[in-house]
């Protein structure tokens, strides 16, 4: 990920804990936390030339390679602390 993308998907991530910091996502339509994000999104593609559509494929690539890389950091705690508590473990992930 490019220091540009990381600032795209901080910025979407940023925009998302303020306007769907109450909703559950496990329980509220996807269209809808996709149409709470449509401002900043809208925002990044006047800024960058792209379409609203191009962002939004964008952050989802984007989020997908940002959860792999956490999950390989964790996998990498995980295998690197035979009998580590999880305590110690996600202090040293932040």
């Amino acid at each position: 990920m490019t220091s540009e993308e990381q600032k795209i998907l901080d910025k979407i991530n940023d925009y998302a804990e303020k306007v769907l910091a109450d909703i559950d996502p496990q329980k509220t339509r996807i269209s809808f936390q996709l149409e709470a994000l449509r401002p900043v999104m809208e925002e990044i593609a006047n800024e960058t030339g792209k379409s609203v559509e191009d962002i939004f494929i964008l952050y989802m690539d984007l989020a997908s390679e940002a959860a792999v890389e956490a999950d390989k950091k964790l996998q990498a705690a995980l295998d690197g602390e035979e009998g580590a508590n999880f305590s110690s473990i996600a202090n040293r992930l932040n």
